[in-house]
């Protein structure tokens, strides 16, 4: 599969990217249908399946319950040199609740642990999981402290936020390397931020892009994937099919893009 830029970051990753919060958690999420968890042999399939079909991208957060470790424990040494791993800091979510510390001693816990349990010594994309108080997180917190912290050590290649306002988003374009956020054809509200932010060089990562399962597959993906602003589409699935499809879809519209 042709990769992407990601805004300036030097980084390239493919325009489709594994989310894994099916992987660990499937209490309090916004998918229309409830699913178990996984067995260990359907997530070694599906992480075998990611490589096959082109994708160097996961997502993963503390937030997704157990699905940084259940990572951890399939990434082997060579698959970890082909990936590019994006995880977060910020939240964390126990006994049926999220909680939320954007201090700069609980980034730097949260890194430490999110890199035990992926048994990595770096995430290549480190992103602050906003509770919707973007410009409170940026600007009255000392989060961006330890973002550059992070970056300086080489625990992180780059460094951003998971963010859900325009205002979150034009604040990070002083400082920040990604901006994720949800876009879709269902939800474009954001859109203008987000093409200032990547004119800005800010790599975008578009999450929610199917409507958390509402949407159709096929039309919501080319939606997302034709915008020039958006450098990839992370998809939360079980289902290589799944991927393969998506995978598809990104290689026509890269076609269309060189013809």
């Amino acid at each position: 599969m042709v990769q992407r830029r990601l805004g300036n970051t030097g980084i390239s990753i493919s325009p489709i990217g594994l989310g894994t919060t099916k992987l660990g958690r499937n209490t309090d999420v916004k998918y229309p249908e409830p699913f178990p968890l996984p067995s260990d042999h359907v997530v070694r399939r599906l992480i075998d399946a990611t490589l096959a079909v082109g994708i160097n991208l996961i997502d993963t957060a503390p937030a997704y319950g157990a699905s940084e470790q259940r990572l951890g424990s399939f990434l082997t040494e060579d698959k970890r040199d082909r990936l590019i791993l994006c995880t977060k800091c910020g939240e964390n979510y126990e006994d049926g609740r999220s909680t939320w510390d954007f201090s700069a001693a609980a980034i730097e816990t949260s890194l430490h642990a999110s890199l035990r349990s992926l048994k990595t010594d770096h995430v290549d994309i480190l992103l602050l999981h906003s509770h919707g108080r973007d410009l409170e997180i940026l600007c009255e917190s000392d989060a961006l402290d330890a973002l550059t912290h992070a970056k300086q050590s080489g625990k992180a290649r780059a460094v951003g936020i998971s963010a859900k306002t325009e205002p979150g988003i034009a604040e990070a374009c002083r400082s920040l390397d990604v901006v994720m956020a949800p876009f879709s054809e269902a939800d474009t509200s954001l859109k203008a931020a987000l093409e200032r932010a990547h004119a800005k060089g800010v790599g975008i990562l578009a999450i929610k892009g199917l409507g958390s399962g509402r949407l159709t597959p096929d039309k919501a993906i080319d939606f997302v994937l034709h915008q020039p602003f958006i450098d990839a589409l992370i998809l939360g699935t079980l289902s290589p099919a799944h991927l393969r499809q998506a995978v598809d879809i990104a290689e026509r519209i890269s076609l269309e893009d060189r013809i």
